[in-house]
């Protein structure tokens, strides 16, 4: 991340700090929550390049899921029984800090939903997986159900689907007003957090044991940096360049439209999914696949092969929408871990540079409680999870 001298505003003086958390997306914003909830002392900065939640936190689809970009078979497979019931139980886990500590009865305000989530077979083979499936998470305890074409047609509105099955735990919501409504409990919890906006870090450098942290407009001085920079965060630390890829996701959306889905759904092994708002509106996003040389890197276009297979999409299989006009296009830059599952730890170089990040898709159902994994490690409450440690990839 460069930065242009005639740009540059920022001031002479420091800002001492305790912490500096350096992006202000559901990451950021949950690692604050969690670092206050466990010292309303620390001072605090969460510092963001734009505007909060203008990452990926602003630009997804608002799900909040349990597991990871695959299958639970697919799960146990590359992980073992144990270790994927760890990464299901974790992301439920998530859901529940969610709605005992930030949502509580601001249900209806935030759009929440906790209906459930379906992940849908277009083909019979796709569906005998997720059978399997099923049958494997109900033996360890996962509450799922099966569903026939029938029952996709009446409960979702989809078409020309075979079968599935329903995530009966999962969850929506509208990720800017969670977003806002963290940062709104952060600031009733106590002033010592601040938060800056639009200022971009463009340097870190060493000052004894403290670290100064350069933006736009200030610099900061603290022992303790967290990078929740998911995507971007290969800008700022060459550790993340082999860990983290930036991945871009496209989605439109609709005007609103009688509600006629139960929940939210998963399309062609998760790659692809769509939920109607409580408001109406019907959002869409995936195919990346169809481009994956194009979805990589920093820009935030949309391309006009991936949105026409959007458009296909809802036209082929969901005829509640066929005619409704669509209000928005846009894309967003996820990060990718290199194994698909989150990372939380400190750099093996200096552990006073944190990071929390690679949620793969899957940020909202794993950021809350990757940010209390996070404030656990940092005081010494319980140790990281397997899964989660970077250690894994070294």
């Amino acid at each position: 991340m460069s930065l242009s001298y005639w740009l540059d505003q920022s001031k002479e003086e420091t800002i001492p700090k305790d912490i500096v958390i350096i992006g202000g997306g559901i990451a950021g914003m949950s690692t604050a929550y969690w670092l206050q909830k466990y010292d309303p002392t620390l001072q605090i900065a969460l510092v963001e390049k734009y505007e909060f939640g203008s990452g990926a936190t602003g630009r997804n689809a608002g799900f909040i899921t349990c597991g990871s970009v695959e299958h639970f078979n697919r799960l146990v497979g590359k992980h073992g029984k144990d270790e994927a019931l760890e990464i299901w139980k974790f992301s439920e886990d998530n859901l529940t800090f969610l709605k005992e500590e930030i949502i509580q009865d601001n249900a209806e305000n935030l759009l929440f939903e906790a209906k459930g989530s379906f992940s849908l077979a277009g083909a019979k083979s796709e569906f005998i997986e997720l059978q399997d499936s099923a049958k494997l998470m109900k033996e360890l305890g996962v509450n799922v159900e099966v569903i026939n074409e029938m029952d996709i047609k009446t409960r979702t509105g989809g078409v020309s689907f075979v079968g599935g099955v329903k995530y009966l735990d999962d969850a929506s919501v509208h990720p800017i007003k969670l977003l806002h409504h963290m940062k709104g409990r952060i600031e009733e919890n106590g002033k010592n957090v601040t938060f800056h906006e639009n200022n971009e870090v463009h340097k870190i450098e060493y000052r004894g044991d403290n670290k100064v942290i350069h933006t736009t407009k200030n610099k900061f001085e603290a022992p303790i940096v967290v990078f929740a920079t998911n995507g971007y965060s290969p800008l700022l630390e060459n550790f993340f360049k082999d860990k983290i890829f930036p991945t871009r996701g496209q989605v439109l959306a609709t005007e609103a439209v009688p509600r006629f889905m139960e929940a939210p759904c998963y399309a062609n092994f998760v790659l692809d999914y769509f939920r109607q708002l409580p408001t109406g509106q019907v959002v869409i996003g995936g195919f990346r696949q169809l481009q994956k040389d194009v979805e990589t890197g920093y820009s935030d276009e949309t391309s006009d092969v991936i949105q026409e297979a959007l458009e296909k999409f809802l036209r082929d299989h969901i005829p509640a929408v066929r005619e409704a006009k669509i209000t928005h296009r846009w894309s967003g830059v996820m990060g990718f871990s290199v194994d698909g599952q989150p990372m939380v730890g400190a750099l093996p170089a200096d552990h006073q540079l944190y990071f929390v990040g690679g949620f793969t898709a899957h940020g909202i159902g794993l950021a809350f409680h990757s940010g209390k994994a996070l404030a656990d490690s940092l005081f010494e409450v319980n140790p990281i999870p397997g899964f989660l440690s970077a250690k894994r990839l070294q």
